[in-house]
Parts: C-alpha cells; structure tokens; sequence
C-alpha cells in the first residue's frame, strides 16, 4: 500500500471517529432535553389534574345543592 493511500485512510479514519463523537455529544444533549420535557410534561398533567378535580368538586357542589 502506498503512503499516499495510507494517509488518505488515516484522514477518512479520522473524520470517521470525528462524526461519531459530535453524534454521541448530540445524543447526550438530545436525552437531556427528553428528560426535561418528560419533566415537563409531568408537571403540566399534575397541574391539569388538579385543575381538573376542582372543577368535579365545584359541579359536586353545585349540582348537589341544586
């Protein structure tokens, strides 16, 4: 093998394992922001469950004092 074809593998290598670590960085940053959203998500449903239940127990009320 010539130096030539070697240097043009070492280059392909390199940029190679180049794309794998920006891609592993951005799946780390991708899973991150899932978990948030997941959080977020979380909270939002407590909130609208909450909400939720005060409505059931104001039309409890009301149509049981009706």
């Amino acid at each position: 093998m010539s130096i030539e074809l070697f240097n043009q593998l070492e280059q392909k290598v390199g940029n190679a394992v180049e794309a794998i670590e920006m891609l592993k960085m951005e799946a780390e940053e991708l899973r991150e922001e899932n978990a948030r959203l997941k959080q977020e998500h979380d909270e939002w449903q407590q909130r609208l469950s909450g909400l939720l239940e005060k409505f059931n127990e104001l039309d409890g009320s009301t149509s049981g004092s009706a």
